[in-house]
């Protein structure tokens, strides 16, 4: 999860990039297209170039982890951690009952 909320929904994000991307020939930079929108919606400029950088990485306008990539990468990576954390448990617990099993007194 995030660490900060998100203010704006995903549908709001994307209007305003598709805006800025169908607008961007109308102002001398991309710059000036993303900071114009920006006002208009209450965001940072800083933070809506990021997202219009994240639209044009995802459409393979630029290079880059795609987002479905990035995230399923995540996922590959919480899961390896939770296997190994897992294997951990298990090495120890083995270890654990091979010392007791070598401590109990030997049956005839």
């Amino acid at each position: 999860m995030s660490k900060t909320t998100n203010k704006f929904s995903s549908e709001v994000r994307a209007r305003a990039v598709r805006m800025v991307l169908d607008h961007e020939s109308d102002y001398p930079s991309r710059w000036t297209a993303v900071a114009s929108v920006a006002g208009k919606i209450g965001c940072a400029p800083q933070t809506f170039h990021e997202w219009v950088k994240r639209a044009d990485i995802d459409s393979g306008k630029r290079g880059g982890i795609s987002s479905d990539t990035a995230e399923k990468l995540k996922a590959l990576e919480r899961e390896n951690r939770e296997l190994r954390q897992a294997n951990e448990i298990l090495r120890k617990a083995s270890a654990y009952f091979a010392q007791a099993e070598l401590d109990r007194p030997f049956k005839r």
